[in-house]
């Protein structure tokens, strides 16, 4: 499910940066090529955390809730996978004890918390922000057109990612 809603996460991003006020979650299931009620239950479920809003009429649909440099990818993949770590025992935020017989001594579990602290340090760093901007980066760079950037009222140049002045 993270695989699909970081996807969802990004191109509502892209959509920011081009201007558009919402995308309909046809055009989002289309640019994921995934089914419809598959990516709403994605949205649905990002809207519940405050991550994304939904608008409805004619020209409703789903926009980002909270600014793409306030959202980091690790917790987005917690939110929708409820852990980083490759086994139950070696999770900080969704631990459950495993069948080892003697896991303080346990060389796997020693392991899966290094591949885990690993795996956050990595996600943790990135926000969507950025994943946003280098894929546009790289869009631009090769001639790609953005997703979205077909539909009405899409900015034809989609510009460097928008951020807040630090006060």
């Amino acid at each position: 499910k993270a695989e699909y809603a970081l996807r969802s996460m990004i191109h509502l991003g892209i959509a920011t940066e081009l201007g558009l006020p919402t995308v309909s979650g046809a055009d989002l299931a289309e640019a994921n090529r995934l089914p419809l009620k598959f990516v709403e239950r994605i949205l649905q479920e990002l809207r519940e955390a405050g991550l994304v809003e939904t608008k409805r009429g004619k020209l409703g649909g789903y926009a980002l809730a909270t600014a793409a440099d306030q959202i980091r990818i690790g917790d987005l993949v917690r939110l929708m996978d409820g852990r980083l770590a490759p086994i139950c025992c070696a999770s900080e935020f969704a631990y459950q004890r495993c069948t080892c017989p003697d896991e303080d001594h346990c060389g796997l579990r020693m392991l899966m918390i290094d591949v885990r602290n690993a795996i956050a340090n990595i996600l943790d760093r990135y926000t969507l922000a950025q994943v946003v901007e280098v894929t546009l980066r790289k869009m631009r760079r090769d001639g790609v057109p953005p997703p979205f950037s077909n539909l009405p009222g899409a900015r034809a140049d989609a510009g460097p990612i928008h951020r807040k002045a630090d006060p």
